[in-house]
């Protein structure tokens, strides 16, 4: 009898192969070739699984954001307040450790790809970090309902500079010109500026 085979995870298999390629080499030049080869699987495989070099890159990229979105949720603690849940969300972004190093180096090999890239960079812009502002937002609404932010805050904007802060940092911490200590305490200053003293 033919062993079934588990399509989700083949496809997974394939854009992990590349998320690897992106974070050692980039990519500039990959290839459907290169992509199976690393995958240890046939350029025809790949081809049966996403039919275009531009659908596997943004395919890969579509699971990966999932990935991450699942690493970050991950860490979040039971019952975890809603600046928590921030402050989770805004670590999450940094590369702290080597997980979320990983993710960093992808996501900039996308962002450089994208430079060059208009249909990749039209995706990226649109579903890189999807709604996270008005994720963000959205939290924050909560907690000035419970009382929680200090008295006038453009919520809206305050969501854009956390999260602005957060992204503007990874680069420094990946090079290491910024300590993941300091990187964790600017975001600590941050959200105290913010919320109210527990």
């Amino acid at each position: 009898m033919p062993r079934r085979v588990d399509h989700s995870l083949r496809r997974l298999q394939i854009a992990e192969a590349l998320w690897r390629i992106a974070a050692s080499q980039g990519l500039e030049e990959v290839s459907m070739r290169q992509g199976a080869a690393e995958a240890g699987v046939s350029t025809r495989l790949v081809q049966y699984y996403f039919e275009t070099r531009d659908l596997l890159l943004v395919e890969a990229l579509t699971l990966r954001n999932e990935h991450d979105r699942k690493r970050i949720e991950g860490r979040l603690p039971k019952g975890a307040s809603l600046k928590e849940t921030i402050r989770v969300l805004l670590l999450g972004l940094l590369p702290l450790d080597e997980e979320s190093r990983q993710s960093t180096l992808i996501q900039l090999a996308y962002g450089i790809r994208a430079v060059n890239d208009p249909l990749l960079a039209e995706y990226v812009t649109s579903h890189s970090k999807p709604g996270l502002d008005d994720i963000v937002a959205d939290l924050l609404r909560g907690a000035q309902a419970e009382g929680r932010l200090h008295e006038g805050l453009d919520l809206v904007s305050e969501a854009g500079t956390l999260l602005a802060l957060s992204n503007g940092m990874t680069y420094d911490v990946l090079m290491g010109i910024r300590s993941a200590d300091d990187a964790v305490a600017l975001v600590d200053y941050n959200l105290r500026r913010v919320f109210r003293s527990d």
